[in-house]
């Protein structure tokens, strides 16, 4: 770098431009089936469960395939009543090709509401937010674009299990 000059690149704001503001696209619908709550107890910061998952599958228009039967929601339920989701889990497209997903994200609404969803009674997902924030990893070249794309994702719980419609923010 030559003294005075800056690293970075500079253009005139003027002539840059506004930002693109975000767009979303669907990615797949993703189904999961989990096992009864192990609980953990109250710990220091709310009350800790984990959450086996049992299975799933997920649909979309560039991938389709299983949730394995590994991996769990380390689930922290706060004194306010919040859920923190923080999941670990692997799918397997139906062309053989592992993807790990980690997400995070929270779960809340009326009490009366999150009483029927851990009972596993419907409630009409309006009534409470349900959001994550997915990652994904992959080795398989045909999905590598999963590994550098932001994604986000709206929830439902049933008595099996979450379904989330999954988005990739463009």
């Amino acid at each position: 770098m030559t003294e005075g000059k800056s690293a970075f690149v500079t253009t005139d704001p003027g002539t840059a431009g506004p930002a693109v503001p975000p767009r979303s696209e669907f990615l797949f619908t993703l189904t999961g089936r989990v096992g009864p709550a192990i609980e953990v107890g109250v710990l220091p910061h709310g009350q800790r469960r984990i959450v086996p998952i049992e299975g799933g599958d997920f649909q979309g228009p560039r991938l389709r395939g299983r949730v394995l039967p590994v991996g769990a929601d380390w689930m922290l339920v706060r004194p306010d009543g919040v859920a923190v989701i923080d999941v670990r889990a692997t799918l397997q497209t139906d062309d053989g090709a592992l993807i790990y997903l980690r997400y995070g994200g929270y779960r809340h609404g009326p009490p009366e509401v999150m009483q029927a969803l851990s009972r596993g009674e419907p409630a009409d997902p309006s009534t409470y937010y349900f959001r994550i924030s997915p990652v994904f990893e992959t080795g398989a070249g045909k999905y590598a674009w999963l590994n550098r794309i932001v994604a986000t994702g709206t929830g439902r719980r049933v008595a099996a299990g979450p379904v989330y419609d999954i988005y990739e923010i463009l």
